[in-house]
């Protein structure tokens, strides 16, 4: 009979286990997507943050968060059903979407572009002036300068 109890309490603490994995993964979820989104009040705080007394939005936005959490959706739907309702500006960072990767992939890369167009054009261009002979020293030179020294003369 102890080994039937062993098994009993085992088999009771791994359903607990079980069950509570679901509500820990769900509090889990809630906190980190509630953290991904912005208060819609004009307060500018993470929704679950939002702390301001008698917000409007807050406490609507949350009940909606718990329901699609609880209706099963993914993180990528909810995000993008609140996004859908209240515009880009209730995610507090942008979703990675392929618009999102090329407006901030391309800025940096035609930076890099220009500097490197810019290093080559001054290559070129020293390149082009070193190459270039210099002229040969007039013959009159000397005979110039004492020409100079002597109309300047005060």
């Amino acid at each position: 009979m102890s080994k039937i109890s062993h098994v009993g309490r085992l088999i009771a603490v791994a359903v607990v286990a079980f069950l509570t994995m679901g509500s820990a993964s769900t509090a889990v979820r809630y906190n980190d997507l509630g953290h991904k989104m912005m208060c819609v009040c004009g307060c500018n705080e993470i929704l679950i943050e939002c702390n301001h007394l008698g917000c409007p939005d807050s406490d609507r936005m949350l009940g909606e968060l718990r329901a699609s959490i609880a209706g099963g959706s993914g993180d990528d739907a909810i995000l993008t059903a609140f996004q859908d309702k209240y515009g880009p500006t209730v995610l507090a960072a942008p979703m990675l979407t392929k618009f999102n990767i090329v407006a901030w992939i391309v800025p940096p890369a035609m930076l890099i572009l220009g500097i490197a167009a810019t290093v080559v054009l001054v290559r070129r261009w020293r390149l082009r002036a070193a190459a270039a002979p210099s002229a040969p020293p007039a013959p009159y030179f000397p005979a110039m300068r004492e020409r100079i020294r002597r109309e300047t003369e005060l």
